[in-house]
């Protein structure tokens, strides 16, 4: 079974989560095991292409120089951004032989914290923040720094991965001497067949949503897809098909410069991110009365009554196609076009629809009209709604 095999066989009974039956591709390369398990705990499949591989920290030659360069010439302020960046960042200076001379850099310096949680890093290598924002936002950190007035002095900026959009080049703009210490750089991944089974899921259309939990991810992701000449293409299904959910607005960057509209939790965390989920795609799904049952279609299944009825991709394409315009006939011959890689035989339709109609469970779902084509078994009540949509 790989990561994007759905969990529920068909006829198992009641659905097991708010995501059963959507797929969900994980670009994450840190804490992806989490997100994938929080994930399938609610009922989604998971496809998993790593976007990025991070540098090690004791073979980066540039957290290496950068700390170098704040011990022989220290720091004013310091600004730790995320908890695991500071504690790597000191771990690996302790690696080199020159934790204590970084430590007593960082003694003499302000240190600012974006939140708690660095916070409570800073203290447990021995030092104490001068300051923190309630709100955990950089912006506020950067307002405080710019209040204050920065010029002359000499800030310590503690990366975690991804730029800070503007902060850098503000504080230089006021007359500061900025040094970026780059924690745990990413890189593109070593394998990219991974990153390329994703793309082509997108294009596809067989990915409910795509997960980002950096701006570089999102960003290696574009540019896998303009090396392969297909970004159009992927632009396409990221603006329509396949929801694309970030986990701050900084992550957003990269999708949002190319007009794609982003999901965004209000904490930036993993948790609220697949909360999240669990809101958006069961509210996309498209919702059905028909033969007196209530039939909800989902990504790679169907809710039957609330029973999950996994469905082949064929038989997916032709229930969009009838959902289109429920309760109205529609021609073999359309129904050939909405089937991928079909060719012109329409009996190829006929085979699908047999499959389609076995894994729904409820063949009466669907009704053949004879030498037409089929149609949705709309229940009475709801014809006149959709007739006049």
């Amino acid at each position: 079974m790989d990561d994007t095999t759905p969990r529920t066989p068909a006829g198992s009974g009641t659905a097991t989560g708010p995501l059963a039956g959507f797929t969900v591709g994980v670009t994450a390369a840190r804490r992806a095991d989490e997100l994938t398990a929080l994930l399938r705990r609610r009922g989604a499949a998971v496809l998993h292409a790593p976007a990025l591989r991070i540098v090690p920290l004791a073979d980066d030659s540039e957290l290496l120089g950068a700390t170098k360069e704040l011990i022989g010439n220290a720091p004013d302020t310091v600004v730790a951004t995320t908890a695991i960046g500071f504690r790597g960042w000191i771990e690996a200076a302790d690696g080199w032989g020159v934790g204590e001379d970084l430590l007593d850099r960082l003694r003499g310096a302000r240190l600012l914290a974006r939140g708690p949680k660095v916070k409570g890093a800073i203290r447990a290598a021995g030092l104490t923040e001068e300051w923190s924002p309630d709100s955990e936002s950089l912006a506020e950190v950067l307002d405080r720094l710019l209040t204050e007035g920065v010029a002359g002095r000499r800030i310590a900026l503690q990366l975690h991965g991804e730029p800070l959009p503007g902060f850098v080049e503000t504080l230089r703009e006021g007359g500061a001497d900025v040094v970026v210490v780059p924690v745990y750089r990413w890189m593109p991944p070593e394998d990219l067949a991974p990153l390329d089974r994703l793309v082509d899921a997108v294009l596809a259309r067989s990915l409910d949503a795509v997960s980002f939990t950096s701006a570089p991810a999102a960003a290696s992701l574009l540019s896998r897809a303009a090396e392969r000449g297909l970004l159009p293409e992927l632009l396409d299904a990221l603006r329509g098909e396949a929801l694309a959910v970030c986990v701050g607005p900084v992550t957003a960057l990269p999708l949002q410069a190319h007009g794609i509209e982003t999901v965004q939790p209000e904490r930036f965390r993993l948790g609220p991110l697949v909360q999240l989920l669990c809101q958006e795609l069961p509210a996309r799904a498209r919702t059905l009365p028909l033969a007196g049952h209530r039939v909800e279609i989902r990504g790679h299944a169907v809710l039957v009554d609330e029973d999950l009825r996994p469905v082949p991709p064929a038989g997916m394409a032709l229930l969009r196609a009838l959902a289109r315009r429920p309760g109205w006939v529609v021609a073999r011959a359309e129904l050939l076009r909405a089937l991928p890689g079909a060719g012109r035989d329409e009996h190829a339709v006929e085979t699908a629809m047999a499959r389609l109609r076995s894994a729904l469970g409820a063949p009466k779902l669907i009704q053949t009209v004879v030498k037409r084509g089929y149609r949705l078994a709309l229940d009475p009540a709801a014809d006149a709604k959709y007739a006049d949509a």
